[in-house]
C-alpha cells in the first residue's frame, strides 16, 4: 500500500472510534511538540486532538484523544495543528513553500522516485503547483483548473478535489510518498504565558556561549528552562540608556512575521538587561556570505536570500515602520538558508498615517555606506531610505559580503553619491539584479520601488512551473 493511502487509512480509522467533536472539528498534530512548562502537553505528529480553548495568543489548550498523551490536557502551539478534514492536514500539502525550498527538500537524502509535495504557486495567487522527484531531478507542474473548478494534470481526467488527484496518481505509482516535513515552525513566544507577560525570571536563562558582540553588548546562545535554545542579547551597564535599549524590544514585540527575528522575552529587573529572541544558528548574513564565498551558495541561493529579506521588509512597510539600519550584518541566517531581518535598534515607527518621513535627531550616527542621500544630507528617513539600503544589501549578497564602495572613504562616498555616482555592477552579476540595485538607488526617493514589488520580482524569478499533459496521461 502506498504511503499516502496508508496515512489516510490510519487517520480515518482513528476518527471512526471517536465520538463527534463538541465544536464539530477535530485537529491533527502536524509536528512533534515536547513540553516546555508544566501546563504544556507533549504530542506526536499524527495525534488527534480536541481544542478546548482557542486562545488568541497563538497557544491552544487541547485534549489529546490518541497517542501517548491520550486523555491528557495542556497547551500546544496553534501553528502545530490543522483541522483533520482540511487540506492543511494532508502530509503532502506544503502551502507556503517556495520552489527552491521544494527542490532542496525533495533532493534530500532518503527521498525516492515519486516523492512529492503540493505548494502554492509563487506567480499566480490562488493556484497550486506540484513538485515531484523524477529520476534524480525535481520537476514542477502547475495544477490547472477547468471552468467548473476541477483540477487536472491531463485533460483526459479531472478531479473535484486535490485529495482525489493525489489518490488517483498514487494508485498509478506516479506519486509514491509525501516529502518529509521540514522542521517545526517557530512558536509564538516561549510558552502560552510569555506571549503577553514577557518579563521572565532571569534564573530561567542559562548563558551557554558567546556568539556575537555589538556596540552596546554581547550576544549569547542561551537555554530557557533547560528546554529551549534562544539567543540572549545583553546591554553593557552604563553604555546606553536602558529605556532606549528596551524600546528595541517593544518594537520587536509588536512585529510578527516569518522573516523577522521574533522577540520572546526580556529580563529588565537588574543589569545587565537581557533581550531573549529566537536563535539563528548560522550567525549574520554577512558572516555567512564571507565564509562561503560562493563555494556552496549559487545564484539561486542569493536570489532566495534576497527575496526573504524583501518579504520581511515588505511587512515592515505595511506596518509603517522603518528600519534605518538594513544591511547584511543585521540579517540572521538559520538552517536551510533561512534569513530573518534583525536589529531594530534604530527603527522608528511612523505614528501618523499621513506621515511618511521620520526626521532624525541632530547628531544621529548613520552607517554611511548603506544610507540614502536624503538621510545623510537632510536627516530625513522613510521606507524609501530602507529601499536604498536594500540595494546596498543586494550588492553585499551578490559579492558574498564585499564592503560597498570598496577603496572609498565615507567622505568620498557622500561626495560622489550626491553628485550621481553609483557603484558599477559586481563581477558575474546578472543584469536583472544590477537593474534592481539601480532602481533602489534612484535619486528621487519616490521613484524607488516598494518592497512588495521587489519581493514579487525576486520570488517569481525561478517560477517556471509547466504542465506536460503526456507525462500524466495514464489511460
Amino acid at each position: 500500500m502506498e504511503m499516502t493511502r496508508e496515512l489516510s487509512f490510519r487517520k480515518k480509522a482513528a476518527l471512526s472510534l471517536l465520538p463527534p467533536a463538541k465544536d464539530g472539528v477535530y485537529y491533527i498534530a502536524q509536528h512533534d511538540y515536547t513540553t516546555r512548562t508544566e501546563e504544556d502537553l507533549s504530542v506526536k505528529a499524527g495525534d488527534i486532538l480536541e481544542a478546548l480553548v482557542k486562545n488568541p495568543g497563538y497557544w491552544w489548550f487541547v485534549k489529546a484523544l490518541t497517542g501517548v498523551s491520550a486523555s491528557k490536557q495542556g497547551y500546544i502551539p496553534a501553528n502545530y495543528v490543522a483541522p483533520v478534514e482540511s487540506i492543511d492536514a494532508e502530509p503532502w500539502y506544503f502551502p507556503n513553500t517556495k520552489r527552491l525550498d521544494a527542490e532542496k527538500m525533495l533532493l534530500a537524502r532518503g527521498n525516492q522516485q515519486g516523492t512529492f509535495l503540493i505548494r502554492n504557486s509563487e506567480s499566480e495567487k490562488g493556484e497550486q503547483s506540484l513538485s515531484v522527484l523524477d529520476r534524480g531531478k525535481v520537476k514542477h507542474y502547475k495544477l490547472k483548473k477547468l471552468e467548473n473548478g476541477h483540477y487536472f494534470m491531463s485533460r483526459t481526467r479531472s478531479f473535484e478535489r486535490l485529495e482525489e488527484l493525489v489518490e488517483y496518481y498514487s494508485k498509478q505509482a506516479v506519486l509514491r510518498e509525501p516529502c518529509k516535513k521540514r522542521e517545526a515552525p517557530q512558536t509564538y513566544g516561549l510558552s502560552y504565558n510569555t506571549v503577553d507577560q514577557w518579563e521572565i525570571d532571569r534564573n530561567s536563562i542559562k548563558l551557554l556561549r558567546k556568539i556575537g558582540a555589538g556596540q552596546f553588548g554581547d550576544v549569547f546562545e542561551g537555554l530557557w528552562r533547560d528546554t529551549t535554545l534562544v539567543a540572549v542579547k545583553t546591554l553593557k551597564p552604563g553604555t546606553m540608556d536602558p529605556k532606549e535599549f528596551l524600546r528595541e524590544a517593544q518594537i520587536m514585540k509588536t512585529l510578527r512575521h516569518p522573516k523577522l527575528i521574533q522577540l520572546y522575552a526580556v529580563c529588565t529587573m537588574e543589569e545587565p538587561i537581557y533581550i531573549i529572541t529566537e536563535l539563528m544558528n548560522n550567525g549574520s548574513l554577512l558572516e555567512y556570505l564571507n565564509k562561503d564565498k560562493g563555494t556552496t551558495l549559487g545564484f539561486s541561493d542569493q536570489i532566495e536570500m534576497a527575496a526573504q529579506v524583501a518579504s520581511g521588509m515588505a511587512y515592515l512597510e505595511l506596518q509603517n515602520y522603518i528600519h534605518r539600519d538594513l544591511a547584511a550584518r543585521n540579517v540572521l541566517v538559520g538552517e536551510n538558508n533561512i534569513c530573518k531581518v534583525a536589529d531594530f535598534g534604530l527603527a522608528r515607527v511612523i505614528m501618523k498615517k499621513n506621515e511618511n518621513v521620520y526626521e532624525a535627531k541632530e547628531g544621529t550616527k548613520f552607517p554611511l555606506k548603506w544610507t540614502a542621500p536624503e538621510a545623510i544630507l537632510d536627516n530625513k528617513c522613510s521606507i524609501k531610505s530602507d529601499i536604498w539600503s536594500f540595494g546596498i544589501l543586494l550588492y553585499e549578497i551578490m559579492t558574498f559580503g564585499q564592503m560597498p564602495y570598496p577603496a572609498m572613504s565615507n567622505f568620498q562616498v557622500i561626495q560622489m553619491v550626491s553628485q550621481g555616482y553609483r557603484m558599477p555592477s559586481p563581477p558575474n552579476c546578472p543584469k536583472v539584479m544590477y537593474d534592481m540595485m539601480m532602481d533602489c538607488w534612484k535619486k528621487n526617493d519616490q521613484d524607488r520601488p516598494t518592497f512588495e514589488i521587489l519581493q514579487w520580482k525576486l520570488e517569481v524569478f525561478f517560477d517556471l512551473d509547466v504542465i506536460e499533459d503526456d507525462l500524466w496521461d495514464t489511460t
